[in-house]
């Protein structure tokens, strides 16, 4: 059975099992052994996504750098990758506002000022700042519970921040540092297996977060919000089913085999709701499926994790900032309307170090000049929100790295156009093996016949492809 397959399989249960739990009285506040179960499969699958993230972005970012020595004009495809975050930020931006506008979301809505709240955390232009400089050495933070418990989480642009300084740093010692990176593209072939072991848990893990999803919050909750609802996923909808097809087109992509590409990373998305726990898979697939080189995926899907947030950073604040102007009688005009797009365009690099949907709203709001108490209005819907938004980021965080590629002349267009059968994003070659693989030096602006058939990744699965195709420079680098 196709991992697709399974996929879908685990979607339909998870609907179904949600429904069943619900129809037995389960609520988040009111647990049964079914709903607590889902709950458990679910949290566990994101925590063991989310434990594997810090080494996968170390490693990787320094192998990447290593193997961007290979590419001419590296610095370009960091300016274009930059470059098309904005392009479709701004565009989605437009979306939502003209969403906001036509549908008018605060109407009906069955909120009352009582629940008006601030939100625990905000937005500030200086958190880019205060959040590029790590910590750390692994960009690890602490926080103390209620119960005494320690509780550690990661950062991970301070990660990116560590990896890219080691990476030059390697780059700069040059031979002597030869020990340490191939100790660490072994360790990311290391990471990369496990990474695998754990991504085929996908089809269980979507039984438990969707199930686990519709429990907790269900139709029910919807209704005092529906309008805003509805604005937001269409906003969302139009996004991800007409731009970026659109951005698709332009470049001269099929849309088909990219959604069915992404699909895997998208969907995982949806049921998740974390960019950064799906990060490894958005990752595995646009190497994979649409046939991004490793040297720039693994620079630009991190780095698009943090900063590339059409759903959170740009659809939903317009939308929820016409929404709290609405709901306190305060109009805006051309220049709230501007300040929006500004916000959404730069305010996601802005918040990187805390970037997220709610903290993205509280930078749009109080640039705008509108109360923060706003905030605590939306927060009954914001998790069955979040999952539609995260799935639009995961989607435009792949779209921006294939795009890119496209246009330097380093896509492999084989891989991207090949079919879709059982596991094309995925790779079972023992990590030994891989070892023995080459990379040659990738021409970024090469046009397309001018790309030659070498690879740094196992053969695909499917029809013994290489993954990514490079440029025609006769002279290898072991890898």
């Amino acid at each position: 059975m196709s991992f697709g397959t399974q996929v879908l399989i685990g979607l339909v249960l998870g609907i179904v099992l949600g429904l069943v739990a619900r129809a037995s009285g389960a609520s988040a506040d009111n647990p049964t052994w079914l709903s607590e179960t889902m709950r458990i499969i679910g949290s566990s699958f994101v925590t063991l996504l989310r434990t594997i993230v810090p080494p996968l972005v170390f490693l990787a970012i320094v192998s990447s750098i290593a193997n961007l020595q290979q590419v001419a004009n590296a610095a370009r495809l960091a300016w274009q990758t930059l470059v098309w975050f904005a392009i479709t930020a701004l565009a989605s931006v437009v979306i939502g506002i003209t969403v906001g506008l036509l549908l008018d979301p605060a109407r009906g809505a069955g909120v009352t000022a009582a629940d008006a709240a601030e939100p625990g955390r905000t937005g500030g232009w200086l958190d880019f700042l205060t959040g590029i400089i790590p910590a750390n050495m692994l960009g690890l933070g602490a926080s103390a519970g209620q119960d005494d418990s320690i509780s550690l989480s990661f950062n991970v642009l301070q990660i990116l921040v560590v990896a890219i300084a080691v990476g030059v740093a390697v780059v700069k010692v040059g031979k002597e540092a030869e020990p340490f990176l191939n100790f660490t593209r072994s360790a990311l072939a290391v990471v990369q297996k496990v990474l695998w072991w754990i991504i085929r848990l996908a089809p269980l893990a979507t039984v438990g977060l969707l199930g686990n999803a519709i429990v907790a919050y269900g139709w029910d909750t919807i209704g005092s919000l529906g309008r805003f609802t509805l604005a937001v996923y269409v906003g969302l909808l139009l996004v991800i089913g007409v731009l970026y097809p659109l951005v698709l087109r332009f470049n001269g992509l099929s849309v088909r085999q990219f959604f069915s590409g992404a699909w895997p990373a998208i969907q995982l998305g949806f049921v998740s709701r974390s960019s950064i726990g799906t990060m490894p898979v958005t990752q595995a697939v646009t190497e994979r499926n649409l046939g991004v080189p490793r040297a720039y995926s693994s620079f630009a899907v991190p780095l698009g994790a943090t900063t590339k947030m059409d759903g959170c950073a740009a659809i939903y604040p317009a939308i929820a900032a016409i929404f709290v102007a609405e709901f306190f009688g305060m109009q805006l005009g051309l220049t709230e309307y501007l300040l929006i797009a500004f916000v959404a365009v730069i305010g996601s690099a802005a918040t990187a170090g805390v970037t997220g949907a709610t903290v993205m709203l509280t930078l749009t709001l109080s640039t705008l000049g509108l109360p923060l108490e706003g905030v605590g209005l939306l927060l009954a819907v914001d998790p069955i929100l979040d999952m539609g938004r995260t799935a639009t980021n995961v989607a435009g965080q792949s779209l921006v790295a294939a795009v890119v590629a496209k246009r330097e002349g380093i896509l492999d267009q084989d891989a991207y156009d090949a079919p879709r059968r059982g596991l094309p994003w995925a790779t079972e070659a023992p990590a030994e093996d891989q070892a023995d693989h080459h990379l040659e030096p990738v021409t970024v602006g090469a046009t397309q016949g001018q790309v030659a058939e070498a690879s740094d990744e196992a053969p695909h699965p499917q029809d013994g492809r290489s993954g990514a195709r490079t440029s025609a420079e006769t002279d290898t680098t072991q890898r």
